[in-house]
């Protein structure tokens, strides 16, 4: 399948894209900025371009069979707080819509959109978080493009982990050198848990969804549900430390409550439809491994820039 991956330099476009190639599948990356090099996905064609600013017209989708969207606006996009909100609700409910609108113009026969777990996992969340608002708008209105001849498929994924050769992780990191001794911060994790899931899951379901998935369908996945201490603790396990930590409810400098979006001590807890998981195909209790993949990107990253 001729597929294009949209936000194919990020960590799991970047994956997505590895993956789907490894499967056999004709990729094009789709980005503002060109794949870095060194990582598994600079030799693939390089389409540049910005969804939010609406370049990636018809003319330039024609000839993809598939695309997985894995681009979107979080808070880290937003250069001021003071505008987030209408920043978001520009690059999430009225820019991937109408970057699907110029799929199916192009001809384009299926779409995945990967979005968000809160929104089908935790709608309590709903009423006061704008940021989740936008993403559940994104993909109700995203999948009401769909037509006989156009499929649209989201794809709703919980916390990830796991790592891309050559790519560093703003998120990761931190918990890689934490682990490793490299920063210095207090030895506990904050109360709270959620859904975990790794990103060859992910990778794995996005292929599910291009080939099997139901059209208009929204699939909430993911693994296992650990707390924030049980998780962090595989870091320090991949690393072949002896630490281990406890929970505490307590504000920390690795972990910040703003990651939290349920609210420090609280958790989010689901359990994957099973009859899903299997139509998508995708492996489970595979966090560790999730764990294992980012230490090694990690440590490729590094060694590579010294």
């Amino acid at each position: 399948m001729k597929i294009l991956v949209v936000g194919g330099t990020g960590a799991l476009g970047a994956h997505a894209a590895n993956y789907l190639s490894g499967q056999g599948h004709e990729i094009t990356i789709a980005s503002r900025r060109a794949p870095i090099k060194g990582t598994p996905i600079a030799d693939l064609p390089f389409l540049q371009g910005d969804y939010v600013n609406g370049e990636f017209t018809p003319d330039r989708l024609r000839g993809f069979e598939a695309v997985v969207f894995a681009a979107g606006n979080d808070l880290r996009h937003c250069p001021s707080l003071d505008n987030a909100e209408g920043q978001l609700h520009h690059a999430n409910v009225e820019g991937i819509p109408s970057f699907a609108r110029s799929a199916r113009e192009a001809g384009v026969k299926r779409m995945v959109q990967i979005g968000t777990f809160y929104p089908q996992a935790a709608p309590e969340l709903l009423k006061d978080s704008f940021y989740i608002q936008s993403r559940l708008l994104a993909c109700e209105g995203t999948r009401a493009e769909g037509r006989p001849g156009f499929d649209v498929i989201s794809v709703n994924p919980s916390f990830m982990v796991g790592g891309v050769t050559g790519l560093a992780s703003y998120m990761l990191d931190p918990y890689v050198e934490w682990a490793l001794g490299k920063t210095e911060a207090p030895l506990f994790a904050p109360a709270g848990g959620t859904n975990f899931m790794s990103y060859l899951s992910l990778s794995q379901a996005i292929e599910g969804a291009l080939l099997r998935g139901e059209p208009g369908k929204a699939y909430l996945v993911g693994d296992e549900t650990l707390s924030v201490a049980e998780y962090l603790n595989l870091f320090f396990e991949a690393v072949g430390s002896p630490v281990r930590i406890e929970s505490r409810d307590e504000a920390h400098p690795i972990f910040p409550d703003f990651m939290m979006v349920q609210g420090r001590g609280n958790w989010i807890r689901y359990e994957p439809d099973p009859e899903e998981t299997k139509l998508l195909g995708y492996v489970r209790n595979d966090v560790a491994n999730g764990v294992a993949e980012a230490v090694a990107s990690y440590q490729t990253t590094h060694f590579n820039a010294a």
